[in-house]
């Protein structure tokens, strides 16, 4: 059995995030979705749990990093094509979201990134099927 992965990501606004990621073409399970929390479905088995940051709170001892001025990790996904990236991160900076880094081109492999609304930082890519050049420097 595949092992599914949920994401836990703090969330100032959740209507404005969960717009945010409809626009970029992201779906959400309604099971799992009320005024704290909603699950962002990526795919069969990965999912991101947006919470608002008071319910987030309620799960850690910790303090919740602020995203906007701190990085506390890098979620990366792949797409089909170095056009839909492009397209895809064009949609985010339409959609209320920050650039982030610039577009890095390895020739097997084709990067961008944006900030959501909260600051989360979102890497998009994509990859030749045949994968990198025994030589390719990583």
């Amino acid at each position: 059995m595949a092992r599914q992965l949920f994401v836990n990501l703090p969330v100032k606004d959740l209507d404005k995030t969960v717009e945010f990621f409809t626009a970029l073409g992201f779906s959400f399970n309604p099971d799992f979705t009320d005024e704290n929390a909603t699950c962002m479905i990526v795919n069969d088995d990965a999912f991101v749990m947006l919470l608002v940051e008071a319910y987030f709170k309620s799960f850690t001892s910790k303090a919740v990093a602020d995203a906007s001025g701190a990085a506390e990790v890098i979620m990366s996904f792949s797409l089909d094509s170095r056009e839909a990236v492009d397209e895809l991160i064009r949609t985010a900076l339409t959609a209320g979201g920050a650039p982030s880094e610039e577009a890095q081109d390895y020739g097997f492999m084709y990067t961008h990134s944006f900030q959501d609304p909260d600051g989360h930082l979102w890497e998009v890519f994509w990859m030749d099927p045949a994968g990198p050049p025994k030589d390719a420097a990583l």
